[in-house]
C-alpha cells in the first residue's frame, strides 16, 4: 500500500499547495472517510472542469501546476484528488477507462472527430479496507448548465458517472475499463490522444462553460 501513499512526480502529494488544499477541505474532519467526502467536493466543485486547454507538459499535469490554474479535464481533477488525499494518508491511485459522453459541447465533438473520450480518468480511494471509486471531474455550475444531476460521493459507494441527465436523457456510458495507476501514466496518455484524436491540433479555442449545454 506505500506505493499508493508516496508523493510521485505528478502525483505531487508532498507539495504545499496540494497540503494546503487537502488540509483546508478536511479540516475538523473526524475520519478517514469524511475527510475523503470533504475533499471530493472541493475539488469537484473547487477546480473547474475544463477539457479544452489541457496542458501536456510534464509540469503542466502535477497536482500542484492543475491546483494553480483552477481548472483542468477529468484526468486533471482526478490528479488532484489523488495527490490530497495522499497529502492526508488516504491510499489513492487513478483508474482509466473510455467512455461515452453524449453531453459534450459541438465544437468539443467536432474536434474530437467522436463522441468517445479515451482516458477519462477518475480517483480510487481506499477507505475502510476497500477501494472507493470518486470522480470529481465535473463541478456543480457545469452540472447545472447542463441540466445533468451532479455526481455525489460519500466514501462508501463508487461514484463513477451519471446514467441519465436530469431530463432522463442518457449522458455518460462506460466502455472499456484501462485498469489502474499509481501515477499519471503521461507518455501513455500522449501517444492515444495523438493516435485516437488525430484532428485535435492542440488545445480547443473556446469557452467551454459558457458553450454547456447548447446543442
Amino acid at each position: 500500500m506505500d506505493r499508493y501513499l508516496r508523493p510521485t512526480a505528478f502525483i505531487d502529494a508532498d507539495h504545499a499547495r496540494v497540503r494546503e488544499l487537502a488540509e483546508t477541505a478536511a479540516a475538523g474532519a473526524a475520519d478517514p472517510t469524511e475527510k475523503a467526502v470533504r475533499l471530493y467536493y472541493a475539488v469537484r466543485d473547487g477546480l473547474r472542469y475544463d477539457p479544452y486547454g489541457i496542458d501536456f507538459s510534464d509540469e503542466g499535469f502535477t497536482a500542484s501546476a492543475i491546483i494553480a490554474r483552477g481548472k483542468g479535464y477529468c484526468v486533471a481533477k482526478a490528479t488532484v484528488l489523488a495527490a490530497g488525499a495522499r497529502a492526508l494518508g488516504i491510499p489513492a491511485r487513478l483508474g482509466f477507462a473510455d467512455v461515452r459522453n453524449h453531453l459534450a459541447t459541438p465544437r468539443l465533438r467536432e474536434q474530437m472527430g467522436t463522441d468517445v473520450f479515451y482516458y477519462h480518468g477518475y480517483t480510487e480511494l481506499q477507505l475502510d479496507g476497500r477501494w472507493v471509486k470518486a470522480t470529481p471531474a465535473f463541478n456543480i455550475e457545469l452540472c447545472q448548465r447542463f441540466g445533468v444531476k451532479p455526481l455525489e460521493f460519500d466514501g462508501r459507494q463508487d461514484s463513477i458517472f451519471h446514467p441519465l441527465d436530469a431530463e432522463g436523457r442518457h449522458h455518460m456510458e462506460y466502455l472499456h475499463d484501462r485498469g489502474t495507476r499509481d501515477d499519471v501514466p503521461l507518455d501513455e496518455l500522449r501517444e492515444a490522444m495523438a493516435r485516437l484524436y488525430p484532428h485535435m491540433r492542440g488545445p480547443v479555442e473556446g469557452d467551454f462553460h459558457a458553450e454547456a449545454g447548447r446543442r
